[in-house]
């Protein structure tokens, strides 16, 4: 919030902790608001989605407490990854994820240790509005070459909120204790 004050001055104001609180409690209202309006009768969340071949498979997961949803290759034939290369890798399916949310696409940890395999990406976003195949660019980090066979899970998706901001441009920012230190500054 910005205030003009004598002398054509410009100054930061302070927000008072009970006003971010406010803020705070209302994102969340919201956001549980939104939550309860896509919910089925198990007070699970819906996430629709469209088999897009025949041969697609539903993201599932790998036990019942697993964040991630596994996404599998939906291809006609085996695709074999050199080291190095990164190959675009269909699952077959389209989601519709709802407003407020996002699927955010991850390497499975053992792909990635025991093959070598991960998203080229590192971490895939697919927005709310986006209605078209979940394509997963898959690299190989590995020194040999590695096949998909289609229906192999290459990579999990996990649905998460997300906050809508806006960035505003300024002179100055707050002072903390860390100030600009990046990389190892506050020790190994």
């Amino acid at each position: 919030v910005r205030s003009d004050v004598s002398g054509g001055k410009r100054m930061l104001d302070r927000l008072s902790p009970v006003f971010i609180q406010w803020q705070i409690q209302k994102v969340k209202s919201e956001v549980y608001s939104l939550h309860r309006s896509i919910m089925n009768e198990n007070n699970q969340t819906v996430i629709r989605i469209k088999k897009l071949r025949d041969n697609a498979k539903k993201p599932a997961r790998g036990s019942a407490s697993a964040a991630g949803y596994d996404l599998c290759a939906c291809t006609d034939a085996d695709i074999e990854i050199l080291p190095s290369e990164t190959a675009g890798i269909g699952t077959g399916i389209a989601v519709e994820i709802p407003e407020g949310y996002f699927g955010a696409v991850f390497a499975r940890s053992g792909l990635a240790m025991k093959q070598g395999l991960r998203p080229a990406n590192c971490v895939g976003v697919i927005d709310s509005d986006y209605r078209g195949e979940i394509i997963v660019a898959v690299h190989n980090d590995g020194t040999v070459a590695r096949t998909v066979h289609p229906g192999d899970r290459i990579a999990q998706i996990v649905i998460m909120p997300y906050l809508p901001v806006s960035f505003e441009e300024t002179e100055e920012l707050d002072e903390t204790e860390r100030g600009a230190g990046g990389f190892g500054s506050t020790g190994t």
